[in-house]
């Protein structure tokens, strides 16, 4: 197994604060990537038992990533923004449609990583339409987090419908 891009050292032009978020974003990319190698296209929209499909995760991790760091900059979300959210989880793309722009996804998360102030880390954010409490490092934070718990689910879906 390739070292995990914590123990690589700084990803460079991330500031410090901010390297835990990079370093997840960079290991998910990863392990998302090489989970679906070879994932049979024709079981990309399975749920087995019950379950969100490959495809949804795939969807929803972009998804997210976009949405997350959009309020992180203080902006509400786009009306584009707010129909790819109705529309996860509709099997409109292939695997390596989804996958591409997730890669875009971790790449613009990075851009925007690097030219994050940390002083502003603590500055209040909303979320959503009722504004919720955030914070600038608090949304990249979740960002990171919320991404990995979905490489999780995205992991163990496709060893089930791979066995």
């Amino acid at each position: 197994m390739a070292t995990e891009y914590w123990m690589q050292g700084p990803v460079d032009g991330i500031p410090a604060l901010l390297q835990p978020v990079a370093h997840t974003l960079l290991q998910a990319r990863a392990e998302i990537n090489a989970l679906m190698a070879g994932f049979p296209e024709d079981r990309l929209w399975e749920q087995p038992a019950g379950v969100a499909s490959p495809g949804f995760h795939l969807q929803h991790l972009r998804g997210v990533l976009d949405r997350l760091f959009t309020y992180a900059r203080g902006q509400l979300l786009s009306p584009q923004q707010l129909e790819a959210l109705a529309a996860e989880g509709q099997p409109v793309a292939d695997a390596a449609t989804l996958l591409a722009a997730f890669d875009q996804q971790v790449d613009k998360a990075l851009a925007q990583l690097s030219q994050t102030d940390p002083a502003t880390l603590t500055d209040f954010r909303g979320v959503g339409r009722k504004q919720l409490p955030s914070t600038v490092q608090g949304l990249l934070f979740h960002a990171a987090e919320h991404t990995m718990r979905h490489t999780g689910q995205l992991l163990v879906t496709v060893r089930v419908l791979s066995s």
